[in-house]
């Protein structure tokens, strides 16, 4: 008899993250914790992705006092965040012993579960958080960043999983960030992961392009342990599939996931009205619960896709929109056939463009893309070829180490640069993520005046 399907609950994190862009504030969040403890979900996503920088850029919260605040709520129920590698949740590579200390402090200040992925699947990016997450008690998990290219194979992932499983994961997931891993290839995937890892095997996907709930049914089917699921008011569109509709469809069978309807339904009400609030504001668009078949066409996620637009609307290029479109598998090809999530998805859409709008292929060149031939995000998973090296970067050497390497060691140096505006190790991480936000944040946090000024500052990545 296989054993219950355990659900992660993503409302927290990667629902509102998906839907009303990280929004929801720790006093809306908390009064439902309890509610939620009371559930039985294998773990809360609540912290990492998006969710820091969105509590100080936009909403002049502490990103730390959350977390310790849901925590005293959640007595049952393990707390889960997503990280990523030795980015963190900032936009660059962090030196070793940052990285350390910052898994240090999210597992002392009340995560449990850490979601370890890097955008290239390279496992030399996610080797130091790995380490500290497991020195410091937490329960490690890596992900797999599932695409789809002629050398992502299923062989390619069972290696890979077969590395992170010695690396020490205590779980294994397969993060299909871009919603495009169809339903008989998950139930092979999983089979054919599930006789090569002895740990546990969970899923997370989007519902964008409509084919989730059908792909959760076969891994589950496949024998999948976790799938990641958001209550229904912050579920489908760019975020996950609801979470009752799993736990109705499945009630009953082998795989009945024992969790409480009325306490399920009771969560959903309470976030109603909050996200009519957002929907009012118009915080929440409406195109983000669209159905989008189009992204298993062209393997781009959801928000890649509303990005280009926009891209092409500042250029008044919106008529170019196929051309870009065709032309980002090439980049891609080019590039190595990178996954296409954060930061590479950008990167890629954004030299894609330049492409059709200066009507020469690598005519201009944005700096991340020259850093990224340089060898300076990891290893990509095919080498790139020397005309394409020579036309990004010329006759420049190739740096074939890991990253981090080249970081020296930066903690001490932050924390003298913040100086006394840090009054913990936690405030100077908040300086380490994001300098140019952090100072008017540390300087005015005590302040509720300020909330409008800091969410009228525009910073651009």
């Amino acid at each position: 008899m296989k054993e219950r399907l355990k659900i992660t609950e993503t409302c927290l994190r990667d629902g509102h993250q998906s839907l009303i862009a990280t929004r929801l504030k720790t006093d809306e969040i908390l009064p439902i914790v309890e509610t939620m403890d009371k559930v039985g979900y294998n773990a809360l996503e609540v912290w990492g992705g998006a969710t820091f920088d969105a509590c100080i850029r936009f909403l002049n919260e502490n990103p730390w006092e959350r977390l310790r605040e849901i925590k005293k709520r959640a007595k049952n129920t393990k707390l889960q965040m997503l990280l990523r590698g030795q980015n963190l949740l900032g936009y660059r590579h962090y030196a070793d012993d940052v990285v350390e200390k910052f898994v240090e402090k999210s597992i002392k200040n009340g995560i449990d579960i850490i979601r370890i992925f890097d955008a290239l699947n390279d496992t030399r990016n996610i080797e130091v958080a790995a380490k500290a997450t497991k020195k410091y008690g937490g329960h490690c998990q890596l992900a797999i960043c599932y695409t789809i290219s002629p050398v992502h194979t299923v062989e390619y992932y069972k290696n890979l999983a077969i590395e992170l499983e010695k690396m020490g994961a205590d779980s294994i997931v397969i993060k299909d960030m871009a919603g495009i891993l169809l339903p008989e290839k998950g139930y092979e995937l999983v089979t054919e992961l599930k006789k090569v890892i002895k740990v546990p095997l969970e899923l997370h996907t989007h519902a964008t392009s409509g084919i989730a709930s059908m792909l959760y049914l076969r891994a589950v089917d496949a024998g999948v342990d976790i799938i990641d699921t958001a209550i229904s008011t912050f579920a489908g569109g760019t975020s996950q599939p609801a979470t009752e509709a799993l736990v109705r469809t499945l009630k009953g069978t082998k795989r009945d996931t024992g969790l409480d309807l009325t306490l399920l339904k009771e969560i959903a009400e309470y976030f109603k009205p909050i996200r009519k609030k957002y929907a009012d504001e118009k915080i929440l668009n409406m195109q983000a619960y669209y159905v989008e078949p189009s992204i298993l066409e062209y393997q781009l996620p959801g928000g890649m896709l509303s990005n280009l637009v926009s891209q092409l609307a500042t250029q008044n290029a919106v008529n170019r929109y196929e051309e870009v479109l065709k032309e980002i598998p090439k980049v891609r090809e080019d590039l190595g056939y990178p996954p296409l999530v954060t930061p590479l998805s950008q990167m890629v859409g954004t030299q894609a463009v330049l492409n059709v709008l200066m009507g020469e292929r690598y005519k201009m060149i944005p700096t991340e893309i020259k850093d990224y031939v340089r060898g300076l995000y990891g290893k990509p998973p095919v080498p790139i070829s020397d005309e394409i090296k020579r036309k990004i970067i010329g006759d420049e050497e190739v740096f074939t180490g890991r990253p981090a390497d080249l970081i020296a060691p930066e903690y001490e140096s932050l924390k003298k640069e913040i100086g006394s505006l840090a009054k913990t190790d936690e405030d100077v991480l908040i300086y380490a993520m994001f300098p140019k936000i952090a100072k008017p944040y540390l300087e005015n946090r005590d302040k509720p005046k300020i909330e409008k000024e800091i969410r009228n500052i525009n910073i651009v990545f």
